[in-house]
């Protein structure tokens, strides 16, 4: 039976799992959009495709799903990539269908003609193009299973005359995405619990990997009488019903976590690729467990690396662990912790001027979202105050560009968070620098009805870079932002918009905000001297960090 290209590609999409597209039709595209139409995919009209790429980018992330982009050739397509740096370092299963010039013309400079491969090649897990149209099923079969095996960017280049031919579609190519279980051989958990039991001082610290594998890990936690630290793209995943718990370390973590990293005499590393050195300990005995074999000793010396999911190796190496008795590290440190948060929040109160500072503008967020609530952070200190002030439960869920580091992530990673969770609030935590980037993505929260909830940290700057600048000793340097009133520019839009800058009239506006039925942005005038304060101050972890 033959079919046009355009249709395998989009059957093989919704045969892999695909719900939504995101993207901006055209030209090259139109084909495919076309039949698009006609599938179970829906289509989301995003007004840049960057913000579509963020969207895909935070569907995948939390469904698991692979999810789809699609643009025209050239700076349709082109547009998406920042967004897709990122979904590849997190590695979020999306797939962008990249069309193109005509097959005869590529190779000639033709208008609009990119060299896709060229540019996605480095921040992909596949990148190819559809040569023939008798290989349409068979490579866009590969493109998605690449994706979703891997675990992020695939990237289909499709040529405009390819997209229009008929083929035939008699080879039943499929998507296959059975998840193995992947831990270290018998041996090898011999040699961690040799390592753990004769060890002293014991503390684990966990990263994202470990998501999906919280009670196994408080059971080695128990047994060991180890605190737990985690990285910032953990929090939700070790946060909560945690009395082992002692936080984040780094930049932006805190006391307790730094300590049960740095002071410990032996560190099971857990999932985690934590990047800046100066964070580990010097002299300790560290076992890490990783899924990707690449991330093993790579950022600091390791004793022992093996190869494993966290939930099962946990579970095949709980038996093998003997019991300890003595808690004192542990219980110093979640002590230690229990205090720190108590300050937190004890200093999350008006200022004595009775403006706003962001702490007392995110507890009252975090004090009244709904318990299932999924927040959205742009890079920067809304990121900070995220991380430090929003508590998770299990049940929450919490985003930013922690990897890539980009600016704008926040509004459009909320847009397709709605759109996969259409029953649950979504709020996205922007920066007025941010915001401002992708502004038009307000108007595509109207016209999708996607009722995000949007809050701005109008501090009249670019905050972290304004710390960054002055911890460097330099005087603030092109970090000033002249900004609207974006509460009134939202309601122009067609969003619920308000906008505030006293203490007294704050809570207010926080719950009817976060009680509008649509979309709404509440623009607040934070307090523009709020520092950031690293658990430990020294001038090699701030310098690189962007």
């Amino acid at each position: 039976m033959s079919k046009k290209v355009a249709e395998i590609i989009v059957d093989t999409l919704a045969s892999a799992g695909v719900k939504h597209c995101y993207g901006i039709v055209g030209d090259t595209l139109n084909l495919i959009a076309h039949h698009i139409n006609e599938s179970d995919i829906e289509w989301v009209h995003v007004r840049h495709e960057e913000a579509g790429a963020f969207a895909a980018e935070a569907e995948a992330m939390l469904t698991g799903n692979l999810t789809a982009v699609a643009g025209s050739c050239g700076p349709g397509s082109l547009h998406f990539i920042n967004g897709l740096v990122d979904a590849n370092r997190n590695r979020a299963p999306v797939i962008l269908i990249a069309t193109q010039v005509a097959s005869d013309e590529l190779g000639f400079n033709f208008p609009q003609e990119v060299d896709f491969k060229a540019i996605y090649g480095s921040c992909s897990v596949f990148c190819d193009m559809i040569i023939t149209p008798e290989q349409a099923r068979r490579k866009t079969v590969i493109a998605c299973q690449t994706a979703i095996a891997k675990g992020g960017v695939a990237v289909l280049i499709v040529p405009v005359d390819i997209a229009h031919a008929d083929t035939s579609d008699n080879v039943p190519y499929s998507v296959h995405t059975n998840v193995p279980i992947v831990r270290p051989s018998d041996a090898d958990l011999d040699r961690v619990a040799e390592i753990l039991n004769s060890g002293d001082k014991i503390a684990i610290y966990g990263g994202s990997g470990c998501r999906g594998a919280h009670a196994e890990i408080l059971a080695v936690a128990e047994r060991l009488k180890a605190p737990i630290a985690h990285t910032s793209r953990a929090k939700d995943a070790l946060e909560y019903d945690n009395p082992y718990n002692v936080g984040m370390t780094g930049i932006i973590g805190g006391e307790a976590g730094y300590a049960a990293v740095s002071e410990c005499e032996t560190l099971l590393l857990l999932g985690a690729d934590f990047a800046w050195r100066q964070f580990y300990p010097e002299k300790a005995r560290i076992v890490q467990i990783d899924i990707a074999p690449d991330h093993l000793g790579r950022r600091h010396p390791v004793t022992l690396g093996l190869v494993g999911d966290i939930k099962s190796t946990m579970e095949a190496l709980l038996p093998r662990l003997k019991p300890r008795t003595s808690t004192e590290f542990r219980d110093k440190l979640v002590g230690r912790h229990v205090h720190a948060v108590e300050t937190h929040r004890s200093k999350a109160v008006p200022s004595n001027r009775g403006t706003i500072p962001p702490i007392y503008l995110t507890e009252l967020i975090n004090r009244y979202a709904a318990s299932d609530a999924l927040f959205c952070a742009d890079d920067g200190t809304p990121t900070v105050w995220l991380y430090r002030h929003i508590d998770t439960n299990g049940q929450r869920r919490v985003f930013s560009s922690l990897l890539h580091g980009t600016m704008a992530a926040a509004l459009p990673m909320s847009l397709g968070l709605q759109k996969c969770q259409p029953g649950r609030q979504v709020i996205s935590m922007s920066g007025d620098g941010g915001l401002a980037m992708l502004f038009g993505e307000l108007m595509t929260a109207v016209q999708e009805k996607l009722p995000i909830k949007v809050v701005v940290f109008d501090n009249g700057k670019l905050g972290f870079i304004d710390i960054e600048q002055k911890s460097e000793g330099m005087l603030p340097l092109y970090t000033g932002l002249q900004n609207p009133d974006f509460g009134k520019v939202a309601e122009a839009i067609g969003l619920w918009g308000r906008t505030v800058a006293k203490a007294d009239e704050l809570e207010e506006a926080v719950i009817t905000w976060l009680n509008e039925p649509g979309p709404a942005l509440l623009n607040v005038k934070v307090d523009t001297m709020t520092l950031v304060m690293p658990p430990k101050i020294e001038w090699e972890a701030a310098y690189g960090m962007a």
